[in-house]
């Protein structure tokens, strides 16, 4: 049985999905590859007491880990990649060669981008820890800047120094509008409030910012 319910981070709403009582699957809005809303079932928000509870202190920095039971439903090939983005330490990234390597495919980098892309559990199942060869953020389905946002907070709460990133926060809130729809790497930042467990909730801390671009964007070939 499929339920979901909507909370709000300081990444955008989270909608989250539980199959069978275990967290299926966690979605910003506007991301690529998101399922048609008719398929995340009714709203319920008893399933994901836990998740938003532990959400809440990842965005909080006090989490740096989640312990969740979740439902992941892919192919072995996607599933053994979206377990190898669990092996990917806090505040560090990989490169996608690298986790090619980590399943022991080496020449598949394609192959893990395209398996990262489709990973149906954002942020929890770390997929924008993955990065090009070259340290270019790439692509992630969230969007670019939501990717940088996620990868600069779990630096400085990790307590290493990122130089040269390809944005620059500042402390101004931005939300999605339609016309971020049309373009797959914009996404919003907001935070209201702090967690709750039912119905439409929100999740704070971690920061409300907007992400203005100070460089081309990096190369989506791979989406992430």
């Amino acid at each position: 049985m499929l339920v979901h319910t909507v909370q709000d981070s300081p990444v955008g709403p989270l909608t989250l999905v539980a199959l069978d009582g275990k967290l299926s699957g966690l979605y910003m809005n506007l991301q690529q590859h998101r399922p048609p809303e008719a398929t995340f079932g009714e709203p319920d928000p008893t399933p994901f007491t836990e998740v938003i509870r532990q959400l809440d202190e990842y965005f909080s920095g006090q989490r740096t880990e989640f312990d969740l039971p979740m439902n992941l439903v892919g192919t072995p090939f996607q599933r053994t990649v979206w377990a190898a983005l669990r092996e990917i330490p806090y505040g560090e990234t990989w490169s996608y060669g690298q986790l090619a390597e980590r399943i022991g495919r080496p020449g598949a980098a394609r192959a893990v981008g395209l398996a990262n892309g489709r990973n149906p559990i954002g942020i929890i199942v770390p997929c924008h820890r993955v990065v090009g060869a070259s340290g270019d953020l790439t692509g992630y389905g969230g969007g670019l800047e939501r990717k940088q946002h996620l990868l600069d907070f779990e630096r400085r709460q990790h307590g290493s120094a990122h130089e040269g990133t390809l944005f620059e926060v500042a402390a101004v809130m931005h939300m999605p509008t339609e016309s971020d729809s049309r373009s797959p790497q914009n996404g919003g930042m907001s935070s209201r409030g702090s967690a709750s467990g039912g119905g439409s909730g929100s999740i704070s801390g971690g920061g409300s910012v907007q992400i203005s671009e100070l460089s081309q964007s990096a190369s989506t070939e791979i989406s992430s």
